[in-house]
């Protein structure tokens, strides 16, 4: 146990502290194609990748394929409570992804990847009066999934399932009424599974599935020691618990080949209403509707789509758990962790370099959205939060055929 989680945490080393992700705190998708086709990939063969989002498709792989890149991504998100606004400082990160598919016998594919998919953050940290106003709230969350794969196919449909090993550590660190608080990244090892299929209604037409199950993570004294403060000064009635959980995830897609041009549709729910701590945060479930197109040449590729994702954040009274006096709760959820963004639209392409080689990346943009919320009960002269977010990012994967 303790090797695994040593490996683990190594290989989290390469995602920068603070990937504020985009459907609520996931990745639209992992790799350059499924990036450049608008989060697309349930029902759409990119190749050994198709691990993270339907594992059955790696059944449609002929040989072995090797793919190995990452994604350099950029949040803009800035705050502002009245008393000052501030630009979040947490405005670079670096998110691997390495995966590989080999097929093993005419009915059997071996696959396994490994990815960061989730995280979020901010850093407001400084000694301004401004940041000040901010709490110099510094959030970091970084979630990263061992993902082997094994898949089962036949000529016109396929099955397929992964063990999944999630790698996750937390970390909130503020400032309030000049003393600093925070207990320190913790760190946990989570378990759970993905499991999917395809089938081939045509040489044209092809239907898939997938299901997510949710992971627990428990972040040893982080979030009860973060909401400590404010269930001291009457804020709220009593502390977070420190388990959250990655959500479970509906998943199904269509696409539809056209000679050389392939177009895509996938529609996911991910149930942020069901997930431990989360659902204390007041998140809903939330509705993401993706489609993409992909030209392929002689030797090159071009793409591009559409993600549309509902924002799980609502403002307002919360029934439930910790969160009787709302206001505290719309301050973390908007400017602790503000995983606000709902459109993104994205182009990308791919070049053979050789008969085994191919270089891709694709760009994903997420237009600026504005939240505000009511902070009422946080005291005078904080009424209201409101952030802004925007996202930029270039993904970029090497990928071989042997």
């Amino acid at each position: 146990m303790r090797k695994t989680k040593l490996a683990l945490a190594i290989s989290a080393t390469f995602i920068a502290t603070s990937a504020v992700a985009t459907n609520g705190t996931n990745m639209i998708a992992v790799g350059a194609q499924a990036n450049a086709m608008g989060g697309t990939g349930v029902a759409a063969y990119y190749g050994a990748e198709n691990v993270i989002d339907n594992p059955g498709m790696i059944g449609k792989t002929q040989s072995t394929e090797f793919s190995f890149g990452g994604t350099i991504f950029m949040p803009n998100v800035s705050s502002d409570n009245g008393a000052g606004s501030m630009d979040s400082k947490a405005d670079l990160n670096i998110i691997p992804s390495v995966s590989l598919a080999s097929r093993i016998n005419d009915s059997l594919t071996f696959g396994v990847g490994m990815y960061g998919t989730s995280g979020m953050g901010v850093d407001y940290s400084g000694d301004d009066a401004v940041s000040g106003s901010l709490f110099q709230a510094q959030t970091q969350m970084q979630i990263m999934r061992f993902v082997p794969t094994l898949a089962y196919n036949q000529d016109n449909f396929g099955l397929g399932f992964s063990p999944v090993i999630q790698y996750s550590a937390l970390d909130v660190n503020y400032n309030m009424m000049g003393t600093n608080y925070g207990s320190g990244m913790a760190q946990d090892i989570g378990y759970g599974f993905n499991a999917g299929g395809y089938v081939d209604l045509s040489n044209k037409v092809t239907l898939g599935f997938s299901y997510q199950s949710a992971i627990e993570m428990d972040f040893d004294k982080v979030l009860e020691t973060a909401s400590q403060p404010f269930k001291d000064f009457n804020f709220i009635t009593e502390t977070f618990g420190n388990k959250l959980e990655q959500p479970a995830e509906l998943k199904a897609g269509i696409a539809y080949n056209m000679d050389n041009i392939i177009l895509t549709a996938d529609f996911k729910q991910v149930r942020w209403s069901e997930a431990k701590g989360y659902k204390d945060f007041g998140w809903e479930d939330q509705n993401v509707i993706a489609v993409g197109a992909k030209y392929s040449g002689n030797n090159y590729w071009l793409g591009a789509g559409i993600n549309k994702a509902d924002n799980p954040i609502k403002a307002g009274n919360i029934a439930t758990g910790p969160a009787q006096k709302p206001g505290t709760i719309n301050l973390f959820n908007n400017l602790f962790f503000p995983a606000t963004t709902e459109m993104h639209y994205s182009l990308g392409g791919g070049y053979n370099l050789n008969k085994n080689t191919t270089l891709e990346g694709a760009l994903v943009y997420a237009p600026e959205t504005k939240t505000t919320v009511d902070t009422i009960n946080m005291g005078a002269g904080v009424g209201s939060n409101t952030t802004k977010h925007s996202q930029l990012g270039y993904s970029i994967s090497v990928r071989y055929n042997f």
